[in-house]
């Protein structure tokens, strides 16, 4: 998901495979299927709303179309592709703790800051303020979903 050309990526991994050797990886579904990271981001834009970071959205969940990951592994030259998803749940025990989180420990920081660096407590203020009301006071619960490639040389 943060390869700029993911079919060279791709190519270098079977370069170094052996004949009949897996690749498998992962990258993330789309946000709508990840409840924090959708959550921050929905947030975000109200804070942000003639720009809103939408670096969750574009970069981590932004590689999740089935049909073009496996055109991109086939390019590739891999056979046998197969793309399973994997749900999960994410805990925490706050809802600030998923906000500093995504907030201040993702290159999300860095979009946030370009819209004024000032604005990070406001940021993380409506983000935690967000994942609270969906998920409530105290240890918040979210679903999360991946999904993991796997194809052969």
């Amino acid at each position: 998901m943060f390869f700029p050309d993911r079919v060279a990526g791709y190519k270098e991994a079977r370069r170094v495979l052996k004949p009949g050797g897996h690749f498998i990886f992962n990258v993330w579904d789309r946000i709508s299927e990840n409840d924090f990271a959708d959550t921050v981001t929905e947030a975000l834009a109200v804070v942000f709303p003639d720009d809103p970071p939408r670096f969750l959205a574009r970069t981590p969940h932004g590689y999740h179309d089935v049909d073009k990951i496996r055109a991109d592994v086939n390019a590739a030259g891999f056979a046998n592709v197969s793309v399973d998803a994997v749900d999960a749940r994410s805990k925490a025990p706050s809802a600030r703790d998923p906000a500093v989180a995504y907030c201040q420990g993702t290159p999300l920081k860095n979009e946030i800051e370009a819209r004024g660096a000032s604005r990070m407590e406001v940021a993380l203020a409506k983000a935690t303020e967000a994942l609270a009301r969906r998920f409530g006071n105290g240890a918040v619960d979210g679903r999360i979903r991946a999904l993991v490639i796997t194809a052969l040389r």
